[in-house]
């Protein structure tokens, strides 16, 4: 099923609307929440990073998909990145998002 989406972000110029798949039936969803999907190891993926009012921020960047974990940690210890968007790399797609930690 394809959809339209607005993923997580303040209203401002960088909040979009965008195509998502989707199962077209009910289905369990991820296993674990808490940690990077296993399905995207190994993937590039572009990191957009955000600030609080849900502007990019210089941070962004792409990983190789080898240890994507380290690469969002660093985003989020960048002085004032709040959210960073795992996107897909060709496409811009928009595939997930990880919120620093309060």
């Amino acid at each position: 099923m394809l959809f339209a989406h607005r993923p997580p972000l303040p209203d401002g110029p960088y909040r979009e609307t965008g195509p998502v798949f989707a199962h077209a039936e009910p289905c369990a969803g991820p296993a674990d929440t808490t940690r990077y999907p296993p399905d995207w190891r190994g993937r590039p993926q572009v990191l957009r990073a955000y600030d609080e009012r849900g502007r990019i921020h210089d941070a962004t960047t792409t990983h190789d998909g080898r240890d994507p974990e380290k690469a969002i940690t660093e985003l989020l210890a960048e002085p004032g990145v709040v959210r960073v968007h795992s996107r897909n790399i060709a496409w811009g797609c928009y595939m997930f998002a990880v919120t620093r930690p309060e």
